[in-house]
């Protein structure tokens, strides 16, 4: 079995360029699943994405709202920015109306796995952020949807 590659997010510089290169490629109708531990640096990650699609005011994190909205022309394309942690079962996250969301726009999805997870989707960004004795990295996965917009080869 081959070791998936990651990415070294060493410091905040280095999340901040992963964000911009997410948002260089981030069309309506993908998500982005961001996974991790408390603390991992998932809000980070996804500030990080909403500054490079042009957001320049404060991201709150969304884990009371649980989805927090941006629309045009803050950002370049509408997003929501959900954290779905407080979700205590799956169907939980139909009923806040996603698709409705998603039918013009992408979705920063924290926690994707309480919401039932998105990776089975084609146009879904999985990025697993872990820290390790070396630090942060994010290993991830493009959907068949990504695979001409992300290059495995690049770096953070």
């Amino acid at each position: 079995m081959t070791a998936r590659p990651f990415l070294a997010l060493p410091d905040e510089a280095a999340t901040q360029r992963l964000g911009a290169r997410i948002a260089a490629g981030l069309q309506a109708g993908d998500v982005v699943a961001l996974s991790g531990d408390l603390g991992a640096g998932k809000t980070t990650l996804a500030r990080a994405i909403l500054r490079a699609l042009g957001h320049a005011g404060e991201v709150p994190s969304p884990s009371f709202a649980i989805i927090e909205p941006y629309e045009p022309p803050a950002v370049r394309l509408p997003v929501v920015h959900a954290d779905f942690y407080r979700l205590a079962h799956p169907q939980e996250a139909e009923e806040l109306g996603l698709e409705d969301y998603r039918a013009d726009g992408a979705l920063i999805a924290e926690w994707p796995e309480q919401a039932g997870g998105f990776t089975h989707e084609g146009a879904c960004l999985a990025i697993h952020i872990e820290v390790g004795p070396e630090g942060r990295r994010a290993i991830v996965r493009p959907g068949p949807d990504w695979l001409g917009r992300w290059d495995d080869s690049e770096s953070a």
